[in-house]
Formats: C-alpha cells, sequence, structure tokens
C-alpha cells in the first residue's frame, strides 16, 4: 500500500508500507540491535475498534464500584489497572483493556506462521485480574505483576520490578489508621527496597577489598538507612553502582550493544547475582571481583562529575528534576520555557518515584499526586508543572515546591466553590 505524507515546507514524504496476515511489516522502525531479524509484523489490538470514548463517558456517569467496573468492559487499549472506591464502603481492582489468548505464552517474536502462536480471541472481562472488596481492606498496584503463574490465561507483560509495591504494603501494613497527612507522607517515601535486598550481599565483598576507596564507600553504605534522600551519599553510590552492575551481568552474556540495551531490563537477574551464582552465568570470571570493579566504575564516574571529596556526593547534586517543556529543543526557548533543576530524593523503584535517566536527572515519574477522601466534597492534588500550560502565565510551573514539599491543593466538587476560587475564564468557540 502507498502513503503519502505532506510535510509542511518540503516535498511529499511517499511510503510503501508491506502488510502480512498479521500486520504491517515493521523492518524500518526496529531499533538497530534487532536489525536484520525481519521480516517482522506487528499485530496490535490498538488497530481494532477500542471504543474508549464510549468507556470514557460511562466511567463518568458511574455511581459505584460495580458501575464503574462494567463501564471498563468495552476498552481495548491500552491495558491500566484501575483502583476503585464508593461510598457505600466497597473498593474494587479492575486490569482494564485487552489481551489476546494464545495456546503457547512466550515473550518477544513469535512465528507468525504456527497457528499456535495465533490470537485466539481475547481474555473473557470476567476472567481478567480483578479484586473486589478484599478480606484484608486495601488495594495497592504500582506498575507491579498483578496474577500469579498459575493464573489461568498467559499474561506476558512489561511490569516493573515490584519494589514500589511492595513498599507501599509495608507502610499499609504497619499503620493502624490512615489520615490525609499519612498518605501525604506515603506518596513522599524514598525507601529503596532493592538496597534492603542488594546489600546484605554486596557489604561483605566490598569490605574485604584491599582498594581503601572502595572501603570508604562501603562505610557509607553500611550507615546508610536505604532512604533515596537528596542530601544521601550513600543514595549516589548505590544507584549508580547498580547500574554498573546490570551492565556487567548483560556485558558477561551479551555483545555490547545488545549488553546496553538489556541493562535497563535486567535488575531482578543482577540483584539475585549478588548473592549466588547458582546458574554459573559467571562462569568465565570471577563474580566477586566483577562486583568490585563495577563500584571502581561507579566512584570514577562519579568523581569526574562532582571531585574527589566523597561526602559531596549527595543524590540531589546528581538527581535534579528537570521539567521540560514540548518546544525546549527549538533553538533557546529551554531556556524560557523549562523549569526545574532543584534537587529531588526518589527514584525509579521508590513510592517517590522520580524516574530513571541516564544522566542521573529526575525526567520521570509521578509528576501529578491525588488524595481522595470519600467522605469529603472535593480532593486534595498537586500538579508539579502547575495549572497552566502557558509559559506567560503565573501558574505556569508554580506548584513545583508544593509537589516537593508534599503540600497539597483542595479542589472542591461543590459548584459554588469553583466559581468563588475563579481566577479567569477561557471560552472556546467552534
Amino acid at each position: 500500500m502507498e502513503e503519502t505524507i505532506h510535510v509542511r515546507g518540503t516535498d511529499p514524504l511517499r511510503m510503501t508500507v508491506r502488510f502480512s496476515r498479521n500486520g504491517p511489516i515493521v523492518d524500518e522502525i526496529l531499533p538497530s540491535e534487532a536489525s536484520g531479524t525481519g521480516p517482522v509484523s506487528l499485530r496490535w489490538l490498538g488497530s481494532t475498534h477500542c471504543n474508549w470514548l464510549s468507556s470514557l463517558l460511562a466511567i463518568d456517569r458511574s455511581q459505584s464500584v460495580s458501575d464503574l467496573r462494567e463501564a471498563t468492559r468495552g476498552w481495548r487499549v491500552p491495558t491500566w489497572s484501575l483502583v476503585i472506591a464508593d461510598k457505600e464502603g466497597h473498593i474494587g481492582y479492575q486490569s482494564v483493556g485487552g489481551i489476546p489468548v494464545r495456546e503457547i505464552w512466550e515473550r518477544g517474536y513469535r512465528p507468525g506462521w504456527v497457528p499456535a502462536h495465533q490470537w485466539r480471541g481475547l481474555i473473557p472481562f470476567e476472567q481478567m485480574p480483578r479484586l473486589e472488596d478484599p478480606d484484608r481492606g486495601w488495594i495497592a498496584t504500582a506498575n507491579n505483576r498483578v496474577a500469579p503463574d498459575d493464573f489461568p490465561y498467559p499474561l506476558s507483560g512489561t511490569w516493573a520490578s515490584g519494589h514500589r509495591a511492595r513498599r507501599i504494603r509495608q507502610m499499609i501494613e504497619e499503620r493502624q489508621s490512615f489520615s490525609k497527612d499519612s498518605f501525604a507522607e506515603m506518596q513522599q517515601d524514598t525507601r529503596t527496597l532493592r538496597a534492603d535486598e542488594a546489600l546484605p550481599g554486596l557489604l561483605p565483598v566490598l569490605l574485604r577489598s584491599g582498594d581503601r576507596r572502595v572501603r570508604e564507600a562501603a562505610r557509607y553504605l553500611q550507615e546508610w538507612d536505604h532512604n533515596m534522600s537528596p542530601d544521601s551519599v550513600a543514595a549516589s553510590l548505590f544507584e549508580l553502582f547498580f547500574n554498573r552492575w546490570c551492565r556487567r551481568v548483560a556485558s558477561e552474556r551479551f555483545e555490547a550493544e545488545l549488553a546496553d540495551a538489556l541493562s535497563g531490563t535486567i535488575g531482578g537477574l543482577a540483584g539475585a547475582l549478588i548473592h549466588e551464582d547458582t546458574a554459573g552465568w559467571f562462569a568465565e570470571s570471577d563474580r566477586e571481583a566483577a562486583m568490585v570493579h563495577a563500584l571502581r566504575d561507579t566512584l570514577t564516574e562519579i568523581e569526574d562529575r562532582l571531585g574527589t571529596d566523597m561526602s559531596a556526593w549527595a543524590w540531589g547534586n546528581l538527581h535534579k528534576v528537570q521539567l521540560r517543556h514540548v518546544l525546549s529543543g527549538r533553538g533557546d526557548l529551554g531556556e524560557l520555557f523549562d523549569r526545574g533543576g532543584l534537587p529531588v530524593g526518589g527514584n525509579g523503584v521508590t513510592v517517590c518515584n522520580t524516574g530513571f535517566d541516564p544522566n542521573w536527572g529526575a525526567l520521570t515519574g509521578a509528576n501529578y499526586r491525588l488524595i481522595s477522601d470519600l467522605g469529603e466534597e472535593g480532593m486534595w492534588a498537586v500538579e508539579s508543572q502547575g495549572q497552566s500550560g502557558h509559559p506567560g502565565s503565573q501558574h505556569y510551573c508554580d506548584q513545583l515546591a508544593e509537589w516537593m514539599d508534599g503540600r497539597y491543593h483542595f479542589l472542591s466538587f461543590e459548584a459554588d466553590s469553583g466559581l468563588v476560587e475563579t481566577e479567569s475564564t477561557s471560552v472556546l468557540y467552534p
């Protein structure tokens, strides 16, 4: 099929799109690591009728947990996790979206010519992962896996590591009562369970090293409370070490280009290999020596960035929130429109999710935070980028300080309250 894409200021772009029975051939957009693996076709549920608009309208009209769950029945893509509560005291969870059923559970490429790998319809809505009024009295989700290995249908997801979800569970189960302030405290939590898991195996290796700088770093890690706080030296050491260690684990079995691509997804294996190597992953090299080498590389990298004084290596000197406007890359507009540059705690596996970045900045994460008490006619929220997206507005990025400090604004559901607090009104004409 011939496609013509009109581009302002230049000639139209004409492309030939090839199709198979499983969808379009996408060899031209494959990442470099996958070049030469084609022909690869893409079958995507999003190219079918997705019914998202009807579902959204039904969601808006829902009056109960059961109403809201039913409103998502027709939703196809994207898949997402819905946590629900109503004023009658009911709570629920629903995995929303369509997931194809196949006879063979497998991730990655599938042989499109083998019938067993073809779609066999979708997982029935009633059989999707769900919860309704669990006995424990609470529900939490944080991009974690939502079904066990014995789930009757194969789920091939790219879930997060689960550290955030487990930390949320810890904080909920250690409390007897809850308030707006306690939930705000949870949303600001920077405890990394990855360090809880890794340090018991890592510290003995580092403390045995003959390298004075390695032992100095180990003592910072030994005294650490495992919080990714902006003023923590140990947080910098651990975060950069674990990144280096993931690269080292990947490079043990894969060539350099592919190892770099895989290092961001190999955290589970890398964490386990800190303690033992039951499968012989490091068959050709010394695992403990590799751990020490990864820390040496970490020390060199931070020293190049922050100088030789280890006491000045606070996490906030590396991890700074960056709010970039969509036009940031156009000339010097970034200097006018971008905001941030402030030290911030957390990382991509803490409940206070401030994301991952190759340069250690905080580019992603939970920019919008919300707390809703169903006994109130309103909710509490804070948006790191402010209420207005107009750079000329006084409310452009004016909530960043509140977002960093865990301070929220009350959003009333009362119609009259909104009119009283209105500062300006925008009118859209057709």
